[in-house]
């Protein structure tokens, strides 16, 4: 599978397509503010109209889960996807999947680097993360 993602301040997925605002920032803050991540998976026609599972972790920039202010457990999102083949379609073309996560405003300590990582059915490649940094103050 290939992935493509977009941080963004919204995001909404309509009919397989994409609405994105505010998109491709990697510096926040120093303040909470809400956010969203764009996700485009292509699926590879062999693996279409089969369940999937998709997750998205938040890391440190030394790997390590972010457990949120108040919060007991690492953050963690995900869910399952399956993409059928629509009739008439030529024979190993890959069909695309869009998501849409929202996310309120999140405290996080200022002044460090973060990283979405995605795994796709307990697989994830380097391409599949997402970076940013929190401003350390309003300066």
């Amino acid at each position: 599978m290939k992935a493509t993602l977009l941080l963004a301040d919204a995001a909404q997925a309509v009919d397989n397509k994409l609405y994105i605002l505010g998109g491709g920032w990697s510096i926040t803050g120093p303040d909470p503010s809400p956010f969203a991540i764009a996700l485009k998976i292509e699926v590879p026609w062999d693996q279409t109209n089969m369940r999937h599972e998709w997750r998205l972790e938040l890391l440190t920039a030394d790997g390590q889960p972010v457990i949120p202010s108040g919060a007991e457990q690492p953050l963690i999102i995900g869910g399952q996807f399956e993409v059928g083949r629509p009739p008439g379609l030529s024979r190993g073309t890959p069909i695309d999947l869009a998501l849409a996560i929202n996310s309120g405003p999140m405290e996080l300590p200022r002044g460090q680097r973060y990283t979405w990582k995605l795994t796709l059915d307990g697989t994830t490649h380097e391409d599949w993360g997402l970076s940013f940094s929190v401003r350390s103050s309003a300066d």
